[in-house]
């Protein structure tokens, strides 16, 4: 008999909830196949099974948010022999299904998806993230039909959301069960003025979890204008090149991640921690990159990003992103961070004041880049221009430090050599 567990996504996490079952009692599971999602403010991910067998016990209600290692289920070694003794609990879950208005223990929701086909196993054109394999059961779409448009052939979530726009409306209509009878609702003589919905759990732990940083850390930031002309030359003469060798471009954001690592490097206060009245200086350098998801932020982190060049931190910045999009991050990849950078600057913003990553100490930020005409040596020239903020906890970091490291990292920007990368 295996224990399956409630695991730790993150460094500062303690707890989780536990948002929908994959699998129902007296189910076949394989090893590492997913086996229910979670979410928290860090993570919001399907986890796998720690062993193949049966699942013979579910002890967790969907929605239920439990402490971190608590035992969520049973799996049964054997082919379901172990089914058998929970027979109770799969009467009584029947029983919920046919009465709609109590809340649903965890099994018997689970059971559409349960009873789903698993052609998402058959992984037609190279192995499947969790998240299509998710989309595949919830949808009843066989996978075999799908073009995949990724790397060798692979499905995307891209290509599953096309295969669904494209399906005729009657066979999506058949997949909604049909609407109980009952009276129409009262007239309001207009449109409704409000909708409200309930924050996701990845959202309540966010809310949560930013509140607690501004409450936690005194936050103050400082914004320095940087020139980037030398950088963007670079990229220029670089980028075809590293879209043929490497398979993806080359952004800005490694060059801003290894000046943070040089500023670092010369400030190691800012890559430390508060722990009570101690202060925690870290002796590694592992750089959290916020990536926004469809329903919140999450931030991977780049460990030892000292030890890595421009191509080995653009190479871990895709990969890190493509997989917390594709909810593939691994626990470990979400915690440890000492220092953290977000790139709002993508989304066109020229300047942001973030909120400190805890328990870290400062967080940087990068604006977007814009040509913008510039007096140099009292002419007028046309540069390629960011704003970089440097938001840092004043408890531990005074304003002349803070000002210090991000002079640091616009200097390493703004003399750029063309061989560093």
């Amino acid at each position: 008999m295996t224990d399956v567990v409630m695991p730790q996504m993150g460094e500062s996490i303690v707890e989780g909830t536990l948002t929908k079952w994959l699998k129902k009692p007296g189910d076949r599971v394989e090893r590492d196949e997913p086996l229910f999602e979670i979410s928290t403010d860090k993570v919001d991910t399907e986890i796998p099974a720690p062993a193949a067998g049966t699942l013979s016990e579910v002890l967790v209600e969907e929605g239920k948010t439990i402490p971190i290692n608590t035992v969520v289920a049973r799996i049964s070694e054997g082919d379901g022999a172990g089914a058998a003794k929970p027979a109770a609990k799969p009467a009584e879950t029947a029983k919920s299904v046919a009465e709609p208005p109590k809340a649903a223990p965890a099994p018997q929701a689970a059971s559409p998806a349960a009873t789903a086909p698993e052609e998402a196993g058959e992984e037609p054109s190279g192995p499947l993230s969790p998240l299509v394999r998710r989309m595949a059961r919830e949808n009843n779409i066989d996978l075999s039909k799908v073009k995949g448009t990724g790397a060798g052939g692979r499905i995307t979530k891209q290509d599953v959301e096309g295969h669904l726009a494209k399906a005729p409306a009657p066979a999506a209509r058949q997949e909604q069960p049909p609407a109980p009878p009952q009276a129409p609702p009262p007239s309001t003589g207009g449109q409704a003025k409000v909708r409200i919905e309930a924050m996701s759990t990845m959202r309540s732990k966010i809310a949560e979890h930013m509140i607690a940083s501004q409450r936690t850390s005194a936050h103050v930031t400082t914004v320095h204008k940087v020139d980037m002309t030398r950088v963007e030359k670079i990229r220029q003469k670089h980028k075809a090149d590293f879209q043929a060798r490497y398979g993806f471009g080359l952004t800005y954001l490694p060059f801003i991640t290894r000046a943070a690592v040089e500023g670092l490097l010369s400030f190691p206060l800012l890559n430390a921690s508060i722990e009570g009245s101690n202060i925690v200086y870290h002796n590694e350098i592992n750089i959290g990159i916020a990536v926004a998801l469809e329903n919140g932020l999450i931030v991977p982190v780049i460990r030892n990003a000292d030890e890595k060049n421009v191509v080995g931190l653009q190479r871990a910045i895709v990969d890190l992103a493509a997989r917390a999009r594709s909810r593939q991050l691994k626990p470990d990849e979400v915690q440890g961070g000492t220092f953290s950078i977000t790139n709002f600057g993508s989304f066109g913003s020229v300047f942001a004041t973030p909120v400190i990553n805890q328990p870290q100490v400062a967080i940087l930020g990068a604006g977007t880049v814009e040509k913008t005409p510039v007096v140099i040596d009292d002419a007028i020239a046309i540069r390629s221009i960011c704003y970089l903020s440097t938001t840092f906890d004043h408890r531990l970091i005074d304003g002349a430090l803070a000002d210090q490291f991000t002079g640091k990292v616009k200097s390493a920007l703004e003399n750029w050599s063309d061989e560093v990368l």
